[in-house]
């Protein structure tokens, strides 16, 4: 799939001298920000699932009460 952006030359520029610090090409310095930014909004949606089921019943268990359960203690 090919895909175009358009950027004014300042953000060019930006653009294109992390790829090169980096050593990608702009392509790919530009699908890594995007993954890298879809994976923390997924991130941040699971974590405030997690802390929503937490409130609702805030158990916790300790390091070894899950190695028993999990029989690898």
């Amino acid at each position: 799939m090919a895909v175009s952006v358009r950027l004014n030359k300042e953000d060019e520029a930006l653009i294109r001298n992390y790829a090169q610090m980096k050593n990608l090409s702009v392509s790919e310095a530009i699908r890594q920000a995007v993954m890298e930014k879809i994976e923390d909004e997924f991130d941040l949606k699971v974590y405030y699932e997690a802390m929503a089921e937490y409130k609702e019943n805030p158990v916790t268990y300790t390091l070894d009460e899950v190695e028993r359960e999990l029989e690898i203690g």
